[in-house]
């Protein structure tokens, strides 16, 4: 009776807030009874920021669902309201323009939902290969735990990051180190259970529904919820052989890189399993978070280097193991360095397990949160930029704009388009090979040095992208943000008349993913194709 009545109340507050017509008893049958729907202001309040800490809109309720058909029953009654009213899944939050905010509508916290016990990992004859269906909203932490501790297995393709949800890093595409090889996240799910802006429950694979499928997978929240997702699995291995390497010339460094990505279809002891790789412009990066891998008992610094004005490239690199092959690790691990051209004696290796090297970030992570240093805003910026103008990019960015303070870590590292499906919705640069650069940086409002303000850091990627655009580098930004519809339009370029499509097969009353700014309420998809201004 308790949650009825807060049930009841919501529904009323949601309608004098977003002028509903229908009557409370006729939504209220539609609502979620497994899970909570909450008022709570602290909860409000959360759900209305993201990590980026750039946008902010706050919704009306919280919901944390029981099962799937609480969010198919929420979104069905938002369809079926005269306007609609927005709804958003929030995983963990970690997104930084806005993607997971409702304005005025309910954010779903799908991190904090199922109730049904997590089904164990399965074989299927018809690939070959494992797989584990997984809610939505669980963490990748989550999923590795579960699926080592039932058989030893592991997912392929991960983020660097593993606090994440699910259906968050699919919605975008779920990139690191392992990219070159197995593709992207998106590109090693088999099966997706989604909502669609309609609250219909839809189960979807490249045989099944297909349009959907792909649709959501890169899709920004626009298409749908992922309730449930079907993720390919390798048995995992046991231990890590993790090294790092420098670089004081460009050139050598990204050849370096396309060399060992280009080893994707050979043989496990020819290849590495991991590629990444970032920029030091900063005298201190070197030595601190993301590089917290080096000694502080043996400090390296960018002059003793002979750093080409002022700035090193680190390229890191895997080399899974197990006991079985332990003997073996050093003798394969040195015939791949032998085929590269870093600087002599800045090797730095070590070995640790697999999972402490998967969850290396959250480490970092705890020690930035005791110092206050992790819920601050986050002027990220990612992009995607073609191999063929990354040296024009090194030239105006790394030693041009960047000056000699970067406020974060700066990664890059190069992936195989065709390791990507293009009947996702995510775009990329249109080269077989591009680098994503990822500019990971922290807005500190009480540095006294300005360069670590919010504004000076939200100019300096505006300069980056106005360099980009001048000098006609074809970049695509990740996790993407844009101002306006004309932005968006250029975003997605070709792709951009089927991602109207879809919004006006699988959202028609865009009631999905608001927060962003993709689409308007006011807006019709007719509309959206011949005037994208």
């Amino acid at each position: 009776m308790a949650q009825t009545l807060v049930l009841l109340f919501a529904i009323c507050r949601l309608m004098s807030t977003v002028g509903l017509t229908v009557e409370p008893a006729e939504l209220l049958p539609r609502l979620a009874v497994e899970g909570q729907l909450s008022l709570d202001p602290a909860e409000v309040a959360a759900a209305g920021a993201d990590f980026g800490g750039l946008a902010r809109a706050e919704p009306v309720a919280v919901m944390r669902p029981g099962s799937a058909g609480d969010v198919a029953g929420l979104v069905r009654a938002a369809y079926g309201s005269a306007r609609g009213f927005p709804v958003s899944a929030r995983g963990h939050g970690h997104s930084t323009g806005g993607q997971a905010l409702a304005p005025g509508g309910v954010v779903i916290e799908m991190s904090r939902g199922r109730l049904e016990p997590r089904p164990k990992p399965a074989y299927s004859p018809s690939t070959g290969e494992y797989y584990v269906d997984v809610w939505g909203g669980d963490l990748w932490i989550d999923v590795l735990n579960w699926t080592l501790a039932n058989g030893g297995l592991a997912p392929k393709s991960w983020t660097d990051y593993l606090y994440l949800s699910v259906g968050g890093t699919l919605s975008n595409a779920g990139i690191s180190g392992q990219a070159f090889h197995h593709g992207p996240q998106i590109s090693n799910v088999y099966e997706l259970d989604v909502v669609t802006g309609k609250g219909e429950l839809i189960t979807c694979s490249e045989e099944q529904n297909s349009e959907l499928f792909h649709g959501v997978l890169g899709g920004l929240g626009q298409f749908g919820i992922i309730t449930r997702a079907r993720i390919a699995l390798e048995q995992a291995p046991q231990r890590v052989r993790w090294i790092r390497v420098l670089y004081s010339d460009f050139g050598t460094f990204t050849r370096d890189q396309e060399h060992l990505i280009s080893l994707h279809g050979s043989r496990p002891s020819q290849r590495f399993d991991y590629v990444e790789g970032f920029v030091i412009v900063d005298e201190g990066l070197i030595n601190n978070w993301r590089s917290s891998f080096f000694s502080p008992k043996n400090p390296v610094k960018i002059s003793s280097v002979g750093a080409n004005g002022g700035v090193l490239y680190c390229l890191e690199m895997t080399k899974n193991y197990d006991d079985s092959s332990a003997d073996t690790i050093d003798q394969v691990v040195e015939a791949l360095l032998r085929q590269l051209s870093f600087i002599p004696a800045t090797v730095f290796t070590t070995d640790l397990p697999y999972v402490d090297f998967l969850d290396r970030v959250h480490k970092a992570e705890l020690r930035l949160r005791a110092k206050g240093l992790w819920e601050v805003p986050h002027p990220w910026l990612n992009l995607f930029v073609p191999a063929s103008r990354i040296a024009d990019f090194d030239r105006g960015v790394f030693r041009g704009i960047l000056g000699n303070r970067t406020s974060g870590p700066i990664l890059i590292y190069p992936m195989n388009k065709h390791k990507w499906d293009d009947r996702s919705s995510v775009v990329t640069p249109d080269e077989e090979v591009f680098y994503l650069v990822a500019f990971l940086r922290s807005a500190l409002s009480d540095s006294d040095d300005s360069t670590q303000s919010l504004g000076y850091l939200s100019q300096q990627n505006q300069k980056i992208l106005e360099f980009c655009d001048e000098v006609g580098i074809e970049i695509k930004q990740y996790l993407p943000h844009h101002p306006s519809r004309t932005e968006w339009a250029r975003h997605f370029g070709p792709k951009w008349g089927r991602f109207v499509r879809r919004k006006a097969q699988f959202d028609p009353k865009f009631i999905l993913g608001t927060g962003q700014g993709i689409f308007q309420p006011s807006s019709s998809p007719l509309s959206l194709l011949l005037f994208p201004s």
